[in-house]
């Protein structure tokens, strides 16, 4: 691992406990990825910025997502792992991200599961991802198979177009009083239950993904009251992760995001991408990752969204002409 030229750890990043804390270590990896991420450096470069002066979270320059497209984001020397590539429709250039050790994301989705749920063996994982199953390259299949393998749970797997298989899985864990999570990608979701009606109350619903072109976008009240309807469930559960990072948030309802401790959500002015805006105020959305040490963990996705006065945040849609794809983004 490529941790030596700030004596990091991944248990470092992954145990942070406070502001202070994060704040430290993300100017370390700021100040290490400005050295090290080639593209990285250059854009800072033709900012005009001085990573050296660089003394707050505030005034780190957020690297456009758009990169991901263009170059490999790489600050480490060290061999590439595995390469995860993003979903979207034809003829939409993917983004790649070169992972060069995996472990790292491994730790990162295991502990924010863990954080927001509990214990992975409690639970049986039912997924419903046609668009990412039938490709290659999709870091989402490749968390759900280690949930799937790590639960141990022998109902456990993957569904693709099989719904009468799934509504009887669902009706014997429901008999069971099995703790379940369906995650799905939202347009199968809602073909599901277009075709059966459910009432299991306890089985948390996760959806992600969007549309993929397969229906018209929904807004994201309209799809959870449906969705909440037909699997008869309280709240829907979101996930948002995206190709270019390796942590995600979770939302337990109500379009509600939080982040575990080593990830962090800024808001851009539209206008001004280099100003953050004030809580509560609608703008991009910056990512910081401390996960994402051997790329880049400062991302300014294209994204909108807010912050609550509690560091919630929410996920408002997506910037004009921006590639629809991924993380259940419903333009609002």
């Amino acid at each position: 691992m490529y941790f030596c030229l700030v004596n990091l750890t991944p248990n470092e990043i992954f145990s942070v406990k406070d502001s202070n804390a994060f704040n430290a270590l993300a100017l370390n990896i700021f100040k290490l990825q400005a050295q090290n991420c080639n593209i990285y450096r250059e854009y800072i470069f033709h900012l005009g910025i001085d990573a050296e002066l660089v003394t707050e979270i505030s005034a780190i320059p957020f690297l456009p997502i758009s990169f991901f497209k263009s170059h490999a984001v790489l600050s480490s020397n060290k061999p590439v792992e595995i390469t995860f590539s993003s979903s979207g429709t034809t003829g939409m250039v993917q983004s790649s991200h070169h992972v060069t050790d995996v472990m790292l994301y491994e730790q990162s989705y295991l502990q924010a599961f863990a954080r927001f749920y509990g214990n992975i063996t409690d639970y049986c994982f039912l997924a419903l991802l046609p668009s990412y199953q039938q490709r290659s390259g999709s870091s989402l299949i490749y968390m759900v198979n280690d949930l799937i393998e790590k639960s141990g749970h022998p109902q456990s797997g993957y569904f693709l177009y099989n719904h009468e298989e799934l509504l009887q899985t669902l009706l014997d864990l429901k008999i069971k009083k099995q703790k379940t999570v369906l995650i799905g990608v939202t347009y199968a979701l809602l073909d599901f239950i277009e075709q059966y009606d459910i009432e299991f109350p306890e089985l948390i619903v996760m959806e992600t993904g969007g549309m993929k072109g397969k229906r018209k976008e929904m807004i994201r009240e309209e799809l959870h009251e449906q969705l909440t309807k037909g699997f008869g469930v309280k709240n829907i559960h979101s996930e948002y992760g995206m190709t270019e990072l390796l942590s995600q948030a979770y939302s337990l309802g109500e379009g509600i995001f939080n982040c575990p401790s080593w990830m962090q959500i800024l808001i851009r002015d539209t206008n001004d991408p280099l100003s953050l805006m004030e809580t509560g105020r609608t703008g991009g959305i910056n990512v910081i990752d401390l996960a994402n040490i051997n790329s880049c963990s400062f991302i300014a996705t294209q994204d909108l969204g807010k912050i609550n006065p509690d560091q919630s945040f929410e996920v408002l849609g997506r910037f004009d002409h921006s590639d629809i794809r991924g993380c259940n983004l419903l333009v609002q």
